[in-house]
């Protein structure tokens, strides 16, 4: 890459996946370290970005040069537009992950990536009836490397809904939301005109447990003619993409973790003193490892997480809302529009998710089944 122009600050080459290019190569021999062929890109680290104008952006190289792409001297990487801090260009760490996922392949099923890194449509399972071993085991393996897996046309029964879910292990009783009549293992979200649906902010489920979800599964039982579309955050790409010394500062940290920030309205004074008792504030890590993965990720919420230990108040608000706000970046995410009996399956480990809130007054009914995790570690 060129010198850097005039007033333009020098940017740090950027590798892949924590800091190592990751290849894409065939599921049945996964190996993160293998490198694509974007590899020998050079880029900035998304969180180590050079600065410009919005009108030097827009600048060409030379005035008697031929008309080209703007973009043509800046090379590949981040730009932040002063004085607004607005990061532009590309989001190059993703690129080795994506061309990873692109190539995995599975033998009981066939799957069509939705985001660069996060999501997949899932074509040739019926959830409806029983499953082999083999095609649960083989599901686990895809939802860890996706994230987040989506089914169409999926008539479930409440019954066939829990015995799925059921084979990725326990299942939770949520002490807030109401269930299924008939299944009290089945949230049911029925949002109408005089109910509304206040999901849509970013967030991972029930992280105000000692020992939160693994994931979940959340069945499209009716849906709006339009909206209602439910997004996904890849919260692995989001902690990669910080800088160098952010997440260096993070590692380690832990913070408390809060039910009554999103519940605590609808807990009856007669019950506030049992449900504290049955459920205090948790600590768990800023940056969670991933169990089955590996992969280092956020864990703070602007829904449940009250404070990172440590840190006065004011310092504390400002960096979860700063980790938090990588979530809202829409290149680590993938957006969902449901259609009647579609089935999403996430790992609530590895992703946090926007249920949006754009169909009011119409009415959206969803069931989620959520299978019982491990406690955070570090």
């Amino acid at each position: 890459m060129g010198t850097p122009q005039d007033g333009l600050s020098e940017v740090v080459p950027q590798a892949g996946l924590h800091g190592v290019a990751t290849g894409a190569i065939p599921v049945d021999s996964v190996d993160h370290k293998a490198r694509s062929p974007v590899t020998e890109i050079t880029s900035a680290q998304e969180g180590n970005p050079m600065t410009t104008s919005p009108e030097r952006l827009l600048e060409t190289s030379t005035s008697e040069a031929p008309r080209q792409d703007p973009a043509t001297d800046l090379g590949v990487r981040r730009v932040t537009l002063e004085p607004w801090g607005v990061t532009v260009g590309p989001v190059s760490h993703l690129a080795d992950e994506r061309y990873r996922l692109s190539r995995l392949r599975f033998d009981h099923f066939e799957v069509r990536q939705v985001g660069a890194t996060v999501g997949a449509e899932v074509h040739g399972v019926d959830l409806c009836t029983p499953l082999d071993d083999a095609v649960i085991a083989e599901l686990t393996q895809c939802l860890h490397e996706f994230k987040v897996l989506f089914f169409r046309d999926q008539p479930l029964t409440p019954g066939q809904h829990v015995s799925f879910a059921r084979r990725f292990g326990e299942l939770e009783v949520h002490p807030f939301i109401p269930a299924n009549p008939d299944h009290p293992e089945l949230v049911r979200f029925e949002k109408e005109a005089t109910v509304g649906g206040y999901e849509n902010g970013w967030h991972s489920d029930v992280t105000w447990r000692e020992v939160p979800s693994l994931g979940a599964v959340l069945h499209a039982v009716e849906v709006p003619p339009i909206g209602g579309d439910t997004l996904f955050a890849d919260m692995g790409a989001a902690y990669d993409g910080l800088d160098d010394k952010l997440r260096t500062r993070i590692d380690g940290m832990t913070a408390i973790h809060d039910y009554s920030k999103v519940f605590g309205h609808a807990v009856k004074a007669a019950d506030r003193e049992a449900m504290r008792a049955q459920f205090p504030p948790v600590e768990h890590p800023v940056v969670r490892v991933h169990p089955a993965t590996g992969r280092r990720i956020l864990y703070v919420n602007r829904f449940f997480t009250d404070h990172i230990v440590g840190l006065d108040r004011d310092e504390s608000d400002r960096l979860i809302d700063r980790l938090a706000a990588q979530a809202e970046t829409v290149e680590y995410q993938c957006r969902f529009a449901w259609s009647e009996h579609s089935v999403a399956f996430w790992d609530n480990r590895a992703v946090q998710h926007y249920a949006a809130s754009d169909y009011w007054p119409q009415r959206r009914v969803m069931e989620r089944a959520s299978i019982v995790g491990e406690r955070p570690e570090g």
